[in-house]
């Protein structure tokens, strides 16, 4: 009898699409597990190489563990460090600040009392109302930032937890990894592991590379201007954006308030923002992808599709972890019959020939 050998199964387009919404609604709305869940997870292979470094020096796993978090935590506080002094300097430079900023309302109320012919009365009155209605606004704004705040000081705790235990417990881990599969995957779950390593340790490479250039960007940008200072500013808002959002909007005070005071126009402090708002537009969608793509060979498209797709899921921490999540992706594609289609459209484009 012939035997006819098993063809794989091919997932068709409708059943990848109910993947797709299956897999974002949990997501989305299992975001506060899985966004301080994926950065311990990134965090852990990063540091398992160290730690099992460590280990074989005759370091026991645990006090290797905790040399490695304590490394860590150190230079979050640094950066907190640095994000702290920013806004000690910015408050030094409050009052003179203060005095610029009354004297450009006060040219900006003129200028309109002579232009429209509006009384200051009159834009007081439109203030005031202005205020009055924006106060239930503001609430809610200050709420939001409420939860946000209490939010980023969750995951700054839970994430070391997280971290720790998974790499004390990694062995166990990888043993249910080896029981879900069949014994003959082993092999292929082995070398997907080792290369997701891999594959993490090249994205904070190439997340490396690009604070560089976003630094040396921002600091040619400001020594343009002719900000005083160009590289320490640049350098320290490359540095802050680590920090989503927050970072960069601190970053940003005392340059502003330096180039007004120092040149006393208000053309200075709006040069110093659109600098730092062009550099930011090309480093989420022209830096990035080019410098971590290429590391992770994964095409242009797909990551600023997936830097998009992170940001509507899970916000800036989005934007950071979907780009190794689809690096892994690619490994298990790679090594699946079923989904080498997809494996072909998330790579660069450099196909192997096969071997005769």
């Amino acid at each position: 009898m012939l035997q006819i050998s098993k063809i794989p199964k091919k997932y068709s387009a409708l059943e990848i699409l109910q993947y797709i919404v299956l897999i974002s609604l949990l997501l989305y709305f299992g975001k506060t597990l899985f966004i301080p869940l994926s950065f311990s997870l990134l965090i852990s292979f990063i540091l398992y190489p160290v730690c099992q470094w460590m280990e074989k020096k005759g370091i026991s796993k645990t006090l290797a563990i905790f040399l490695c978090l304590s490394i860590l935590i150190l230079l979050a506080g640094v950066l907190l460090y640095i994000l702290f002094l920013q806004i000690q300097e910015f408050t030094n430079e409050w009052d003179q600040f203060r005095i610029k900023l009354l004297e450009a309302l006060s040219q900006i109320s003129l200028f309109i009392s002579q232009r429209f012919e509006i009384s200051a009365a009159e834009q007081q009155l439109f203030f005031r109302n202005s205020v009055d209605n924006s106060g239930t606004q503001l609430f809610s704004m200050l709420q939001s930032m409420a939860y946000s705040f209490s939010e980023i000081f969750f995951f700054l705790l839970i994430i070391p937890v997280f971290s720790a235990l998974i790499l004390f417990h990694r062995h166990i881990l990888v043993n249910v990894l080896y029981q879900i599969f069949p014994s003959e995957k082993r092999k292929i779950i082995y070398e997907i592991l080792i290369e997701t390593i891999h594959a993490y340790y090249n994205f904070i490479k190439g997340m490396l590379v690009v604070y560089l250039i976003v630094g040396v960007l921002n600091s040619i940008g400001l020594a343009l201007i002719g900000i005083p200072h160009p590289f320490l500013f640049g350098f320290i808002a490359s540095i802050l954006t680590f920090i989503p959002y927050i970072g960069i909007m601190i970053s940003a005070l005392l340059p502003i308030a330096v180039s007004w005071i120092t040149f006393n126009s208000i053309w200075y402090p709006l040069a110093v923002i659109l600098v730092f708002v062009v550099v930011q537009i090309l480093e989420a969608y022209i830096i990035f992808p080019f410098a971590v793509g290429s590391r992770l060979k994964i095409n242009t498209l797909v990551i600023i599709i997936m830097i998009t797709a992170g940001g509507i899921l899970w916000g800036a921490a989005g934007m950071i972890l979907f780009i190794p999540f689809i690096s892994i992706l690619k490994l298990i594609a790679d090594r699946s019959e079923r989904l080498k289609t997809l494996s072909i459209l998330l790579g660069d484009g450099q196909i192997k020939k096969p071997q005769e």
